[in-house]
């Protein structure tokens, strides 16, 4: 497997080592041992799995306390994946960084704990899995807004009106964030 480091240190992309034929292809989409030995030493207690239709926007998401890392890709179809440095002593505090993941790139992205999660899909019928490294607390979980501007995500909206819950159209700036020290 390759790994990637992005623009804000901590989330990596990996690209696992695909083997493929006419029959198909086969990967490894999680191995301890391997990701341990590219520095990623995780022990993961729940698996999540969501399906959503283009131009659903699901994030900012994290938990404090109570923050989870997560490891995510995508099995159908394709999102733009998007991370926020939310570790008020990091030099990258408020800084955000992205990757397009899909079932064709078999792209899978690593957000540490300390981070505010969120994509976009960019396909119908698009499925979306994700390993924690802590469980779902909803008492604790909270939402940066998408689209503040003192962030800036670039997002890839031409032609998506963005669809959210009320619960992810409603997060907080940046400004008003519970960050992590």
């Amino acid at each position: 497997m390759k790994i990637i480091e992005c623009d804000i240190p901590g989330p990596v992309i990996i690209e696992p080592d695909v083997f493929g034929d006419d029959r198909g292809f086969f990967f490894e989409s999680w191995n301890a041992q391997a990701f341990s030995a590219s520095g990623l030493d995780l022990i993961f207690v729940q698996d999540n799995h969501s399906r959503s239709q283009k131009g659903v926007l699901r994030g900012m998401h994290f938990q404090n306390p109570g923050p989870q890392g997560k490891l995510v890709r995508v099995t159908r179809g394709a999102v733009f994946d998007a991370v926020v440095d939310l570790r008020r002593a990091s030099p990258t505090f408020g800084k955000w960084t992205g990757v397009t993941l899909s079932a064709e790139n078999k792209r899978m992205f690593w957000v540490p704990e300390g981070f505010a999660h969120g994509f976009l899909t960019l396909e119908d019928n698009t499925d979306f899995l994700y390993k924690c490294t802590a469980p779902y607390t909803p008492q604790h979980e909270a939402s940066l807004a998408w689209n503040d501007p003192q962030v800036g995500i670039a997002w890839p909206l031409e032609g998506i009106e963005p669809k959210m819950s009320a619960k992810d159209a409603s997060g907080v700036p940046l400004a008003d964030v519970n960050a992590f020290l």
